[in-house]
């Protein structure tokens, strides 16, 4: 796989998932949003997922272990995000707020270091 593109991929998806935090400090403020939580939950429909779940990684790092690290975190990011914006719009505010600033923050916050050793893994070589 191009170095070059990996980087680029692993950068978007760092700020991109960098801004769901606001997205659901929105809708925890406001008690709807334009995304469903079943589409949230699905770690496939952002970009980052289409192109993680996509054929244009190759096999060689689709075996490799930062990216299963990176696939399994993703997955868990998003699970948590659509938990987040159920309560939100369920009208549990309170409960929205303690997930996002608990185990959402926790686990964005993992997806972002395990990129980062991803991006710097791949730098190196």
């Amino acid at each position: 796989m191009a170095e070059k593109n990996l980087i680029n991929q692993i950068n978007d998806a760092i700020g991109a998932h960098g801004s769901w935090k606001i997205k659901l400090r929105t809708a925890i403020n406001k008690g709807h949003s334009t995304q469903s939580v079943a589409d949230v939950r699905c770690d496939d429909k952002c970009a980052f997922g289409k192109w993680l779940h996509g054929n244009e990684i190759d096999a060689q790092t689709r075996s490799g272990v930062p990216y299963n690290v990176i696939k399994r975190l993703h997955a868990e990011f998003h699970i948590c995000a659509a938990d987040v914006l159920s309560k939100a719009t369920s009208g549990d505010t309170s409960g929205a707020t303690d997930l996002l600033e608990g185990d959402f923050s926790a686990k964005s916050e993992k997806l972002v270091r395990g990129l980062r050793k991803w991006k710097n893994e791949v730098a190196a070589v």
